[in-house]
């Protein structure tokens, strides 16, 4: 399989679909999966003329279980590696979740300055910052995220069950329909991590502020997000971040959840390439 290694002996895993000398598109997965989420992106895109990539975060699907690095740095700086390794040029970096914090971590502190970026994408992302302080009321309170803590030590396959088959797809919802298959997926992406990557991820994800990313990104940006987010509530990120980001431009989602990549790919996918061909 395809591995790139990074400066600390990592090897991250990579999938790189398409034609060389086509446009890529990089996709960073979220919070606790693998490349295998954007299947439905990435099969899309390919058909569609565009080179795809996809990486294991570090701890996360088949890259390496290490116990240290669970950072917004570190996960930056190996996608840096891993496109660097591709060679990926006027790369469009699309993101979901904790990937989207990834996505525009590495295209402010490496991508930008490397003029690797064209586009920037972040889908139902994490920042600006998740967890309330006084900076951020309309934060969520830091109970909720040592919940997700004491639940993952606890019993972590069962809490990967509960999340996929309640808010993450909201398939808690009136009318939900629920697919089994979807929801086994969720978890069998999850159970192929390592338990301290999710651990130390939560606090990745929760507590890290991306206000000054914002105000850098320099590259043009759409930020998606479904209004019935259980996740990554709308409110305190979406509307926020585009405002930070200079330029951008805010796609809402009425009524759907956080996990639109997936459930509502067929409305996502072709607002995606619109933005990228415009």
């Amino acid at each position: 399989m395809p591995y790139v290694t990074t400066t600390d002996g990592l090897e991250i895993f990579y999938k790189d679909w398409g034609a060389k000398d086509a446009q890529p598109i990089v996709f960073h997965h979220g919070w606790p999966l693998s490349a295998d989420d954007w299947d439905a992106q990435m099969l899309f895109f390919l058909h569609a003329g565009f080179r795809v990539v996809a990486h294991d975060r570090r701890g996360h699907g088949r890259s390496t279980q290490t116990g240290d690095g669970h950072d917004m740095d570190h996960y930056a700086a190996d996608a840096a590696a891993v496109v660097e390794k591709l060679d990926l040029r006027n790369a469009v970096h699309v993101g979901h979740s904790t990937g989207g914090g990834e996505a525009l971590h590495y295209t402010v502190k490496h991508g930008q300055k490397q003029g690797r970026v064209a586009k920037l994408v972040m889908i139902g992302a994490v920042p600006p910052l998740m967890v309330k302080t006084d900076a951020n009321p309309g934060g969520l309170p830091i109970e909720v995220f040592d919940g997700f803590r004491a639940a993952l030590a606890a019993n972590r396959a069962q809490f990967f069950l509960d999340v996929p088959s309640g808010p993450f797809y909201g398939y808690n919802r009136p009318g939900a329909t629920p697919s089994q298959g979807v929801i086994e997926n969720w978890w069998r992406q999850g159970m192929m991590g390592g338990a301290k990557a999710h651990y130390d991820g939560i606090k990745a994800f929760s507590e890290t502020d991306f206000t000054e990313d914002l105000k850098a990104v320099a590259v043009p940006t759409l930020v998606m997000h479904g209004d019935d987010d259980q996740i990554v509530p709308f409110a305190d990120s979406a509307p926020l971040s585009a405002k930070l980001v200079k330029g951008s431009t805010l796609k809402v989602y009425a009524g759907l959840s956080h996990g639109l990549c997936t459930v509502n790919a067929d409305v996502v996918n072709p607002d995606l390439l619109a933005f990228i061909r415009n």
